[in-house]
């Protein structure tokens, strides 16, 4: 066997290891959310996961994947469901992200049967990016800075969404603001922590320990500068450890400056030693909270880490937009009706 075609045979058996990760359960034109671009995901269980994106589009699998369902939200046919967080195979939350009324938040308790229109945003400079959750009842919600201040809603019973006006949050910079790229740009933490993450003029981090009654930020060291740079993404494996992603949404193979790590709690961020392959919108540590894997998802690709975020590898470059974990599995989802499960946890 010459050396050149036992090269080639190398990467062919490592090309389909890394395909093999995951395993594609819909996309256009034969899938349930036809071609939906998919921007959010909420795994509950190996069985059930919910999923969320254009054109009103909320699917829900009670059997692994399967079979997904498309359900519909009377009069959201119009909105772009950029978040969504369920709990249970019947109870879910969804956010539509956009402008002033296209802003809204819905909840079912049924299965999608029926919908409760719960906010509609009043604010025409408004955008809701993301929102997150410590339980059923108890949320945060954030928007885009209006008049140079991020706005925060809060729920205390999962029904009534009222302003967040915290006592301490700092103002937003000339050009900085989130990315509803894939529901995580805002994360529930344990008890009370709460984390957003920005970018355009600034890619910084802010922190809340009390559920938004005061915030501290940080910079973090990731690209930043322009509209389309900075944090997309973060996630917490417990109160020490996390991770950011993000980078260049207009440059998805630039692999420079798209990821950091923690291991303070936030206080400090430091670069990966070797980041994602290109540009992330979506990571999540996977496995439990002593796992030390993660996976990151965008529109070039996947990779992984099993370093808690100092080292990544690719997995794929298939087109993502967010990941949602449970347990050992998870899914990810994309443009046009892309929905992948994972189906082999990478090691070392």
């Amino acid at each position: 066997m010459s050396r050149m075609l036992g090269l080639s045979m190398l990467f062919f058996i490592f090309s389909n290891v890394a395909l093999a990760q995951w395993e594609l359960q819909s996309t256009a034109p034969n899938g349930a959310a036809g071609d939906a671009s998919l921007r959010g995901i909420s795994a509950v269980s190996a069985k059930i996961a919910w999923a969320s994106g254009s054109k009103g589009t909320v699917l829900r699998t009670l059997d692994g994947g399967k079979h997904w369902e498309k359900l519909t939200v009377p009069g959201a046919e119009s909105l772009d469901f950029r978040d969504i967080q369920a709990f249970g195979g019947r109870t879910a939350f969804i956010l539509a992200a956009g402008p002033g009324e296209q802003s809204r938040i819905y909840k079912t308790e049924d299965g999608g049967s029926h919908w409760q229109l719960q906010f509609t945003n009043a604010e025409p400079k408004a955008f809701y990016d993301c929102f997150a959750f410590w339980d059923h009842e108890h949320g945060i919600a954030w928007s885009d800075p209006v008049n140079d201040r991020f706005l925060l809603l809060f729920t205390s019973d999962g029904s009534a969404w009222k302003p967040l006006v915290p006592d301490i949050l700092l103002p937003a910079l000339p050009g900085e603001g989130g990315f509803a790229a894939s529901g995580t740009c805002l994360i529930a933490q344990g008890k009370e922590d709460a984390w957003f993450v920005t970018g355009g003029s600034a890619a910084r981090v802010f922190h809340s320990a009390n559920r938004g009654r005061t915030w501290s930020v940080v910079k973090a060291p990731l690209v930043s500068g322009k509209p389309s740079q900075g944090i997309f993404s973060i996630a917490f494996r417990d109160n020490k450890h996390g991770i950011l992603v993000g980078g260049d949404y207009q440059d998805p193979k630039a692999a420079s400056g798209n990821a950091a790590l923690t291991e303070d709690g936030g206080e400090t961020w430091k670069p990966a030693e070797k980041g994602p392959s290109g540009y992330r919108s979506a990571v999540a540590f996977i496995g439990g909270a002593s796992s030390l894997t993660a996976i990151a998802v965008g529109t070039s690709g996947s990779d992984y880490s099993v370093d808690g975020g100092k080292t990544w590898q690719p997995l794929d470059q298939n087109e993502y937009n967010a990941f949602s974990p449970a347990g050992r599995t998870g899914w990810a989802v994309g443009p046009h009706g892309r929905i992948a499960r994972l189906t082999k946890v990478p090691a070392k």
